[in-house]
Protein backbone atom coordinates (compact mmCIF):
# COMPACT_ATOMS: atom_id res chain seq x y z
CA UNK A 1 0.00 0.00 0.00
CA UNK A 2 1.47 3.31 -1.21
CA UNK A 3 1.96 5.95 1.40
CA UNK A 4 -0.33 8.84 1.70
CA UNK A 5 2.04 11.81 1.21
CA UNK A 6 5.31 11.15 -0.51
CA UNK A 7 7.46 13.32 -1.27
CA UNK A 8 10.74 12.05 -4.32
CA UNK A 9 14.03 14.77 -3.96
CA UNK A 10 12.13 17.66 -3.64
CA UNK A 11 14.73 21.20 -3.32
CA UNK A 12 13.42 24.41 -2.82
CA UNK A 13 15.88 27.45 -3.43
CA UNK A 14 15.06 30.95 -3.08
CA UNK A 15 17.63 32.92 -5.42
CA UNK A 16 20.88 31.48 -4.84
CA UNK A 17 19.60 30.41 -1.52
CA UNK A 18 18.72 26.44 -1.17
CA UNK A 19 16.48 25.99 1.65
CA UNK A 20 15.40 22.23 1.06
CA UNK A 21 17.70 19.78 -0.92
CA UNK A 22 17.12 16.26 -1.80
CA UNK A 23 14.42 15.88 0.58
CA UNK A 24 12.51 12.58 0.49
CA UNK A 25 9.85 11.49 3.07
CA UNK A 26 6.54 9.90 3.43
CA UNK A 27 3.59 10.10 5.56
CA UNK A 28 0.81 7.57 6.24
CA UNK A 29 -2.95 7.23 6.66
CA UNK A 30 -3.65 7.88 10.77
CA UNK A 31 -0.02 8.73 11.63
CA UNK A 32 1.44 11.91 13.09
CA UNK A 33 4.36 12.83 11.98
CA UNK A 34 6.90 15.26 13.67
CA UNK A 35 9.25 17.13 12.02
CA UNK A 36 12.24 18.74 14.00
CA UNK A 37 15.10 20.66 12.99
CA UNK A 38 17.02 24.01 14.40
CA UNK A 39 15.18 27.49 13.40
CA UNK A 40 15.95 27.87 9.20
CA UNK A 41 16.39 24.26 8.75
CA UNK A 42 13.40 23.97 6.13
CA UNK A 43 10.69 23.26 8.45
CA UNK A 44 7.94 26.01 7.56
CA UNK A 45 9.34 25.64 3.52
CA UNK A 46 8.28 21.68 3.54
CA UNK A 47 4.99 21.93 5.16
CA UNK A 48 4.27 25.24 2.23
CA UNK A 49 5.19 23.14 -0.42
CA UNK A 50 2.93 20.78 0.51
CA UNK A 51 0.09 23.07 1.75
CA UNK A 52 0.37 24.17 -1.68
CA UNK A 53 1.50 27.53 -1.02
CA UNK A 54 4.80 27.61 -2.63
CA UNK A 55 5.71 25.05 -5.53
CA UNK A 56 9.21 23.07 -4.94
CA UNK A 57 12.28 23.64 -7.31
CA UNK A 58 12.74 20.15 -8.41
CA UNK A 59 11.45 16.39 -7.26
CA UNK A 60 8.15 15.13 -7.36
CA UNK A 61 5.68 15.61 -4.41
CA UNK A 62 1.98 13.00 -4.34
CA UNK A 63 -0.83 12.90 -2.05
CA UNK A 64 -2.47 9.57 -2.61
CA UNK A 65 -0.61 8.77 -5.67
CA UNK A 66 -1.51 12.29 -6.93
CA UNK A 67 0.47 15.54 -7.85
CA UNK A 68 -0.01 17.83 -4.84
CA UNK A 69 -2.03 20.75 -5.55
CA UNK A 70 -0.70 23.86 -6.70
CA UNK A 71 -2.01 26.17 -5.28
CA UNK A 72 -3.70 26.99 -1.43
CA UNK A 73 -7.44 26.43 -2.63
CA UNK A 74 -6.67 23.27 -4.25
CA UNK A 75 -4.74 22.52 -1.58
CA UNK A 76 -7.95 22.94 0.87
CA UNK A 77 -10.60 21.48 -1.65
CA UNK A 78 -8.23 18.22 -1.14
CA UNK A 79 -8.18 18.42 1.98
CA UNK A 80 -4.76 19.72 3.22
CA UNK A 81 -5.50 22.85 5.64
CA UNK A 82 -2.13 24.33 7.09
CA UNK A 83 -2.37 26.38 10.28
CA UNK A 84 0.65 28.65 10.35
CA UNK A 85 3.21 29.76 12.69
CA UNK A 86 1.68 32.93 13.10
CA UNK A 87 -2.09 34.06 13.41
CA UNK A 88 -3.83 34.05 10.49
CA UNK A 89 -7.10 35.27 12.04
CA UNK A 90 -9.16 39.04 12.07
CA UNK A 91 -9.17 40.14 14.69
CA UNK A 92 -12.58 42.32 14.11
CA UNK A 93 -14.57 39.31 13.58
CA UNK A 94 -15.86 37.27 16.11
CA UNK A 95 -14.75 34.12 16.97
CA UNK A 96 -17.23 31.96 14.66
CA UNK A 97 -16.96 34.19 11.78
CA UNK A 98 -12.86 33.88 11.90
CA UNK A 99 -13.78 29.86 11.95
CA UNK A 100 -15.57 29.95 8.83
CA UNK A 101 -13.73 32.77 7.22
CA UNK A 102 -13.96 31.75 3.27
CA UNK A 103 -16.51 29.29 4.02
CA UNK A 104 -19.69 30.35 5.52
CA UNK A 105 -22.36 28.26 5.29
CA UNK A 106 -25.39 29.53 3.50
CA UNK A 107 -29.12 29.77 3.52
CA UNK A 108 -31.59 31.29 1.19
CA UNK A 109 -28.04 33.00 -0.32
CA UNK A 110 -27.21 34.56 3.46
CA UNK A 111 -25.20 33.51 5.27
CA UNK A 112 -26.72 31.63 8.00
CA UNK A 113 -25.28 33.21 10.95
CA UNK A 114 -27.14 30.43 13.44
CA UNK A 115 -25.24 27.46 11.61
CA UNK A 116 -21.75 29.42 12.54
CA UNK A 117 -22.73 29.99 16.26
CA UNK A 118 -23.96 25.81 16.70
CA UNK A 119 -21.04 24.70 14.14
CA UNK A 120 -17.90 26.56 16.23
CA UNK A 121 -19.64 25.61 19.53
CA UNK A 122 -19.14 21.93 18.93
CA UNK A 123 -15.43 22.22 17.24
CA UNK A 124 -14.53 24.38 20.39
CA UNK A 125 -15.86 21.93 22.37
CA UNK A 126 -13.67 19.73 20.98
CA UNK A 127 -10.80 21.39 21.33
CA UNK A 128 -11.80 21.79 25.66
CA UNK A 129 -12.13 25.56 24.41
CA UNK A 130 -14.88 27.84 26.24
CA UNK A 131 -14.78 30.58 23.75
CA UNK A 132 -17.88 32.12 23.35
CA UNK A 133 -18.68 31.89 19.13
CA UNK A 134 -20.16 35.60 19.16
CA UNK A 135 -17.27 36.98 21.06
CA UNK A 136 -15.13 39.20 19.18
CA UNK A 137 -11.60 37.38 18.43
CA UNK A 138 -9.61 40.45 19.73
CA UNK A 139 -11.22 40.29 23.19
CA UNK A 140 -9.35 36.48 23.77
CA UNK A 141 -5.80 36.06 24.75
CA UNK A 142 -3.43 34.14 22.67
CA UNK A 143 -4.31 31.17 24.26
CA UNK A 144 -7.64 31.15 22.75
CA UNK A 145 -6.87 32.39 19.64
CA UNK A 146 -4.68 29.09 19.20
CA UNK A 147 -7.34 26.92 19.33
CA UNK A 148 -9.67 29.24 16.89
CA UNK A 149 -7.17 28.28 14.36
CA UNK A 150 -7.04 25.03 15.12
CA UNK A 151 -10.79 25.23 14.99
CA UNK A 152 -10.60 26.82 11.31
CA UNK A 153 -8.91 23.77 10.32
CA UNK A 154 -11.20 21.25 11.16
CA UNK A 155 -14.22 23.20 9.91
CA UNK A 156 -12.52 22.86 6.47
CA UNK A 157 -13.06 18.65 7.45
CA UNK A 158 -9.11 17.72 6.47
CA UNK A 159 -7.94 14.77 5.62
CA UNK A 160 -4.01 16.22 5.71
CA UNK A 161 -3.43 18.57 8.63
CA UNK A 162 -0.25 20.30 8.54
CA UNK A 163 0.46 21.93 11.97
CA UNK A 164 3.76 24.73 12.24
CA UNK A 165 4.37 24.89 16.50
CA UNK A 166 0.37 24.69 17.11
CA UNK A 167 1.55 24.69 21.02
CA UNK A 168 3.99 27.48 21.24
CA UNK A 169 1.31 29.89 22.87
CA UNK A 170 -0.47 27.02 25.04
CA UNK A 171 -0.27 26.16 28.04
CA UNK A 172 -0.11 22.45 29.84
CA UNK A 173 -3.89 21.87 29.46
CA UNK A 174 -4.35 23.45 26.28
CA UNK A 175 -1.66 21.18 24.86
CA UNK A 176 -3.66 17.91 26.44
CA UNK A 177 -6.53 18.87 25.11
CA UNK A 178 -5.04 19.35 21.57
CA UNK A 179 -3.50 16.23 21.54
CA UNK A 180 -6.61 14.41 22.73
CA UNK A 181 -8.41 16.11 19.40
CA UNK A 182 -5.25 15.14 17.25
CA UNK A 183 -5.59 11.59 18.46
CA UNK A 184 -9.02 11.20 17.63
CA UNK A 185 -8.25 12.87 14.28
CA UNK A 186 -5.59 10.40 13.33
CA UNK A 187 -7.99 7.82 15.13
CA UNK A 188 -10.19 8.19 12.33
CA UNK A 189 -7.91 7.57 9.44
CA UNK A 190 -6.62 11.45 9.10
CA UNK A 191 -2.60 12.41 8.82
CA UNK A 192 -0.77 14.64 10.53
CA UNK A 193 2.25 16.76 10.19
CA UNK A 194 3.19 18.50 13.11
CA UNK A 195 6.61 20.71 14.07
CA UNK A 196 7.45 21.75 17.68
CA UNK A 197 10.64 22.54 19.34
CA UNK A 198 9.16 21.48 22.82
CA UNK A 199 11.02 17.54 22.25
CA UNK A 200 8.58 16.17 25.28
CA UNK A 201 5.76 16.75 23.05
CA UNK A 202 7.22 15.38 20.18
CA UNK A 203 7.83 12.08 22.35
CA UNK A 204 4.54 11.98 23.66
CA UNK A 205 2.09 12.92 20.52
CA UNK A 206 4.13 11.65 17.27
CA UNK A 207 4.46 7.90 15.60
CA UNK A 208 7.10 9.25 14.01
CA UNK A 209 9.78 11.64 13.63
CA UNK A 210 11.99 13.27 10.98
CA UNK A 211 14.88 15.39 11.67
CA UNK A 212 16.08 18.17 9.31
CA UNK A 213 18.95 19.82 9.18
CA UNK A 214 20.60 22.20 7.10
CA UNK A 215 17.58 21.73 4.23
CA UNK A 216 18.23 17.66 4.32
CA UNK A 217 16.79 14.92 6.52
CA UNK A 218 18.95 13.46 8.45
CA UNK A 219 16.93 11.10 10.15
CA UNK A 220 13.49 9.63 9.65
CA UNK A 221 12.16 6.50 12.59
CA UNK A 222 10.21 5.80 15.20
CA UNK A 223 9.53 8.66 18.40
CA UNK A 224 10.04 6.43 20.36
CA UNK A 225 13.61 5.50 19.29
CA UNK A 226 14.76 8.50 20.19
CA UNK A 227 15.59 10.43 23.49
CA UNK A 228 15.55 13.98 23.50
CA UNK A 229 18.68 14.42 23.74
CA UNK A 230 19.61 12.07 20.99
CA UNK A 231 17.22 14.35 18.77
CA UNK A 232 18.62 17.35 19.95
CA UNK A 233 22.01 16.07 18.74
CA UNK A 234 21.02 15.24 15.44
CA UNK A 235 18.92 18.86 15.02
CA UNK A 236 22.09 20.68 15.49
CA UNK A 237 24.64 18.48 14.65
CA UNK A 238 26.90 18.04 17.75
CA UNK A 239 25.98 17.31 21.47
CA UNK A 240 24.22 19.81 23.50
CA UNK A 241 26.16 20.08 26.73
CA UNK A 242 24.15 21.18 29.49
CA UNK A 243 20.92 23.16 28.57
CA UNK A 244 20.78 25.37 31.76
CA UNK A 245 24.09 27.19 32.76
CA UNK A 246 25.11 26.69 36.09
CA UNK A 247 23.36 28.61 38.73
CA UNK A 248 25.44 31.51 40.92
CA UNK A 249 24.74 31.68 44.20
CA UNK A 250 21.79 33.91 45.74
CA UNK A 251 22.76 37.56 44.28
CA UNK A 252 22.93 39.77 47.06
CA UNK A 253 23.68 43.21 44.83
CA UNK A 254 21.90 46.23 45.47
CA UNK A 255 17.79 46.61 44.86
CA UNK A 256 17.18 48.10 41.42
CA UNK A 257 13.76 47.86 40.96
CA UNK A 258 10.91 48.07 43.47
CA UNK A 259 7.47 47.55 43.13
CA UNK A 260 4.47 47.57 45.90
CA UNK A 261 1.02 47.13 45.22
CA UNK A 262 0.67 47.36 41.72
CA UNK A 263 -2.61 46.95 40.17
CA UNK A 264 -3.91 47.16 36.49
CA UNK A 265 -7.41 46.53 36.36
CA UNK A 266 -8.75 43.88 35.22
CA UNK A 267 -5.40 41.47 35.59
CA UNK A 268 -3.40 42.66 37.85
CA UNK A 269 -4.03 43.27 41.74
CA UNK A 270 -1.46 44.10 44.17
CA UNK A 271 1.48 42.63 43.32
CA UNK A 272 4.59 43.57 44.89
CA UNK A 273 8.55 42.55 44.80
CA UNK A 274 12.43 43.85 44.93
CA UNK A 275 14.94 42.97 42.15
CA UNK A 276 18.73 42.59 43.01
CA UNK A 277 21.09 43.36 40.74
CA UNK A 278 22.54 39.69 39.38
CA UNK A 279 19.23 38.23 39.79
CA UNK A 280 17.10 36.18 37.54
CA UNK A 281 13.74 36.80 38.99
CA UNK A 282 11.22 33.96 37.67
CA UNK A 283 8.08 34.48 36.86
CA UNK A 284 5.74 31.21 36.37
CA UNK A 285 1.99 31.01 36.50
CA UNK A 286 -1.20 29.44 34.29
CA UNK A 287 -2.36 31.26 31.32
CA UNK A 288 -4.28 34.14 32.34
CA UNK A 289 -2.88 34.79 35.58
CA UNK A 290 -1.13 37.96 34.88
CA UNK A 291 2.25 37.79 34.14
CA UNK A 292 2.45 39.18 30.98
CA UNK A 293 0.41 42.16 32.22
CA UNK A 294 2.43 43.04 35.44
CA UNK A 295 5.39 43.27 33.07
CA UNK A 296 3.87 45.15 30.37
CA UNK A 297 2.62 47.57 33.58
CA UNK A 298 6.00 48.22 34.79
CA UNK A 299 7.33 48.91 31.57
CA UNK A 300 4.19 51.96 30.37
CA UNK A 301 2.61 49.52 27.86
CA UNK A 302 -0.66 49.30 30.13
CA UNK A 303 -2.63 51.60 32.20
CA UNK A 304 -1.94 50.95 35.73
CA UNK A 305 -1.22 52.39 39.07
CA UNK A 306 1.44 52.05 41.75
CA UNK A 307 1.88 52.91 45.53
CA UNK A 308 5.77 52.84 45.40
CA UNK A 309 8.15 52.42 42.05
CA UNK A 310 11.56 52.80 42.50
CA UNK A 311 14.05 51.89 39.47
CA UNK A 312 17.53 52.41 39.89
CA UNK A 313 17.57 54.82 43.30
CA UNK A 314 14.61 56.76 41.36
CA UNK A 315 11.64 56.73 43.55
CA UNK A 316 8.13 57.56 42.14
CA UNK A 317 4.44 57.53 42.91
CA UNK A 318 4.27 56.81 39.11
CA UNK A 319 5.04 54.53 37.03
CA UNK A 320 7.06 55.57 33.80
CA UNK A 321 5.31 55.62 30.58
CA UNK A 322 7.38 53.63 28.16
CA UNK A 323 10.25 55.74 26.95
CA UNK A 324 10.75 56.71 30.09
CA UNK A 325 11.46 53.60 31.24
CA UNK A 326 13.50 52.30 28.54
CA UNK A 327 15.50 55.51 29.23
CA UNK A 328 15.86 54.54 32.43
CA UNK A 329 17.34 51.48 31.77
CA UNK A 330 14.37 49.01 31.94
CA UNK A 331 13.63 46.80 28.82
CA UNK A 332 11.18 44.71 27.97
CA UNK A 333 11.45 41.66 25.41
CA UNK A 334 7.45 41.09 24.25
CA UNK A 335 5.77 38.15 23.44
CA UNK A 336 4.22 39.28 20.56
CA UNK A 337 7.30 39.39 18.37
CA UNK A 338 5.63 40.01 15.02
CA UNK A 339 2.75 42.56 16.64
CA UNK A 340 4.60 44.64 18.62
CA UNK A 341 8.47 43.74 18.69
CA UNK A 342 9.21 43.96 15.31
CA UNK A 343 9.56 45.74 11.88
CA UNK A 344 8.80 43.50 9.76
CA UNK A 345 9.15 45.24 6.72
CA UNK A 346 12.35 46.75 7.26
CA UNK A 347 15.82 45.71 7.72
CA UNK A 348 17.62 43.72 10.34
CA UNK A 349 20.01 46.88 11.00
CA UNK A 350 17.41 49.18 11.81
CA UNK A 351 15.21 46.74 13.80
CA UNK A 352 18.43 45.70 15.90
CA UNK A 353 18.96 49.57 16.64
CA UNK A 354 15.01 50.89 17.17
CA UNK A 355 16.11 50.80 20.93
CA UNK A 356 19.49 52.89 20.99
CA UNK A 357 19.57 56.16 22.34
CA UNK A 358 22.28 57.40 20.60
CA UNK A 359 20.27 57.21 17.41
CA UNK A 360 17.08 58.77 18.81
CA UNK A 361 17.40 62.75 18.36
CA UNK A 362 19.65 62.98 15.66
CA UNK A 363 19.03 64.24 12.31
CA UNK A 364 20.14 61.67 10.18
CA UNK A 365 21.06 57.87 11.00
CA UNK A 366 24.47 56.22 11.15
CA UNK A 367 24.17 53.51 9.05
CA UNK A 368 27.75 52.27 10.07
CA UNK A 369 26.76 51.81 13.32
CA UNK A 370 23.63 50.28 12.91
CA UNK A 371 25.55 47.54 10.85
CA UNK A 372 27.81 47.03 13.05
CA UNK A 373 25.68 46.66 15.48
CA UNK A 374 23.94 44.10 13.71
CA UNK A 375 27.06 42.31 12.74
CA UNK A 376 27.78 41.51 16.25
CA UNK A 377 23.79 40.62 16.76
CA UNK A 378 24.53 37.73 13.39
CA UNK A 379 27.89 36.58 15.68
CA UNK A 380 26.52 36.35 18.50
CA UNK A 381 22.99 34.64 18.46
CA UNK A 382 23.58 33.05 14.89
CA UNK A 383 21.24 34.78 13.04
CA UNK A 384 20.49 33.13 9.68
CA UNK A 385 19.65 35.26 6.84
CA UNK A 386 19.11 34.84 3.34
CA UNK A 387 21.05 38.00 2.27
CA UNK A 388 23.07 40.91 4.28
CA UNK A 389 19.89 43.45 3.34
CA UNK A 390 17.25 40.87 4.32
CA UNK A 391 13.98 42.02 5.98
CA UNK A 392 12.53 41.17 9.17
CA UNK A 393 9.34 39.03 7.46
CA UNK A 394 11.82 36.99 5.55
CA UNK A 395 12.99 35.05 8.49
CA UNK A 396 12.18 32.09 10.30
CA UNK A 397 10.05 32.87 13.55
CA UNK A 398 13.31 31.34 15.62
CA UNK A 399 15.74 33.57 13.61
CA UNK A 400 13.40 36.48 14.11
CA UNK A 401 12.80 36.00 18.26
CA UNK A 402 17.25 36.50 18.42
CA UNK A 403 16.69 40.03 16.29
CA UNK A 404 13.95 40.73 18.75
CA UNK A 405 16.23 39.44 21.84
CA UNK A 406 19.68 41.49 20.13
CA UNK A 407 17.53 44.68 19.96
CA UNK A 408 16.40 44.50 23.56
CA UNK A 409 19.66 44.05 24.44
CA UNK A 410 21.09 46.84 21.96
CA UNK A 411 20.63 49.46 24.59
CA UNK A 412 22.46 47.31 27.68
CA UNK A 413 19.81 47.93 30.04
CA UNK A 414 20.11 47.49 34.07
CA UNK A 415 16.55 46.17 34.02
CA UNK A 416 15.85 43.27 31.19
CA UNK A 417 12.57 41.77 31.00
CA UNK A 418 11.98 38.51 28.90
CA UNK A 419 8.73 37.30 28.22
CA UNK A 420 8.66 33.67 26.91
CA UNK A 421 12.47 34.32 25.23
CA UNK A 422 12.37 31.15 23.89
CA UNK A 423 9.28 31.21 22.23
CA UNK A 424 9.06 28.91 18.36
CA UNK A 425 13.33 28.47 18.92
CA UNK A 426 15.07 25.42 18.71
CA UNK A 427 17.02 23.73 21.42
CA UNK A 428 20.65 24.56 20.17
CA UNK A 429 19.24 28.28 20.16
CA UNK A 430 17.58 27.87 23.46
CA UNK A 431 21.17 27.41 24.81
CA UNK A 432 22.25 30.56 23.40
CA UNK A 433 19.63 32.44 25.01
CA UNK A 434 19.95 31.09 28.28
CA UNK A 435 23.59 31.94 28.37
CA UNK A 436 23.07 35.60 27.00
CA UNK A 437 20.70 35.67 30.00
CA UNK A 438 23.31 33.99 32.30
CA UNK A 439 25.56 36.18 31.23
CA UNK A 440 23.96 39.57 31.92
CA UNK A 441 22.93 38.73 35.00
CA UNK A 442 26.33 37.89 35.66
CA UNK A 443 27.38 41.30 34.51
CA UNK A 444 25.40 43.29 36.99
CA UNK A 445 22.08 43.31 35.34
CA UNK A 446 18.84 41.92 36.79
CA UNK A 447 16.72 39.84 34.68
CA UNK A 448 13.13 38.91 35.29
CA UNK A 449 11.98 35.71 32.65
CA UNK A 450 8.29 34.62 32.33
CA UNK A 451 7.53 31.64 31.16
CA UNK A 452 5.31 28.82 30.23
CA UNK A 453 7.92 26.18 29.88
CA UNK A 454 7.78 25.73 33.69
CA UNK A 455 11.32 23.65 33.46
CA UNK A 456 12.93 27.54 32.11
CA UNK A 457 11.46 29.18 34.92
CA UNK A 458 13.24 26.46 37.37
CA UNK A 459 16.39 25.69 35.20
CA UNK A 460 17.20 29.77 35.30
CA UNK A 461 16.03 31.34 38.47
CA UNK A 462 17.56 32.16 41.83
CA UNK A 463 13.94 33.00 42.98
CA UNK A 464 10.74 32.67 41.23
CA UNK A 465 7.11 34.22 41.79
CA UNK A 466 4.02 32.22 41.36
CA UNK A 467 1.45 34.39 39.56
CA UNK A 468 -2.37 33.04 39.91
CA UNK A 469 -5.43 35.50 39.30
CA UNK A 470 -3.61 38.31 39.12
CA UNK A 471 -1.88 38.65 42.18
CA UNK A 472 1.80 37.01 43.62
CA UNK A 473 0.15 33.25 45.34
CA UNK A 474 3.73 32.54 46.15
CA UNK A 475 7.40 33.13 46.52
CA UNK A 476 9.92 30.89 45.94
CA UNK A 477 14.02 30.08 46.19
CA UNK A 478 16.28 27.32 46.62
CA UNK A 479 14.78 23.83 46.74
CA UNK A 480 11.35 25.20 46.64
CA UNK A 481 12.21 25.74 43.25
CA UNK A 482 10.30 22.66 41.77
CA UNK A 483 7.64 21.60 39.39
CA UNK A 484 5.32 20.44 41.73
CA UNK A 485 5.52 23.45 43.93
CA UNK A 486 4.90 26.13 41.37
CA UNK A 487 2.01 24.01 39.77
CA UNK A 488 0.01 23.98 43.26
CA UNK A 489 0.28 27.05 43.77
CA UNK A 490 -0.87 28.09 40.31
CA UNK A 491 -3.63 26.18 41.39
CA UNK A 492 -4.50 27.91 44.70
CA UNK A 493 -3.06 25.65 46.61
CA UNK A 494 -0.59 25.78 49.52
CA UNK A 495 2.73 25.50 49.21
CA UNK A 496 3.48 23.49 52.78
CA UNK A 497 0.59 20.95 50.99
CA UNK A 498 3.10 20.01 48.20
Amino acid sequence: MSAFVELRDVAKTYGLNPVLEDLTLSVDRGEILALVGENGAGKSTLMRIVGGYVPPTAGTALIDEHPLPATVQEAEDAGIVLIHQEFCLAPDLTVGENIFIGREPRRHLLVDYPKIRRESRLLLDALGSSADPCAKLSSLPNTEWQMVEVAKAFARNPKLLLMDEPTAVLGAREVEALFRRMRQFVSEGGSVIFTSHRLDEVKAIASRVAVLRDGRIRHVGPASDLTEDEMATLMVGRELSQLYPAKSAMPAGDVVLSVEDLHSPPHVSGVSFRLRRGEILGIAGLVGSGRTEAFEALAGLRPAQCRNFTLANAASGRLPTAREAWAAGLAYLTEDRKGKGLLLDAGLDENVSLTVGALRGRAWINRAEERGRLDQAVREFDIRRSAPDAIARSLSGGNQQKVLIAKTLASRPDVAIFDEPTRGVDIGSKQQIYRVIAGLAAQGAACVVISSEMQEVIGLAHRVLVMRKGSVAGELTGNDINESTIVRLAMGLTKEAA
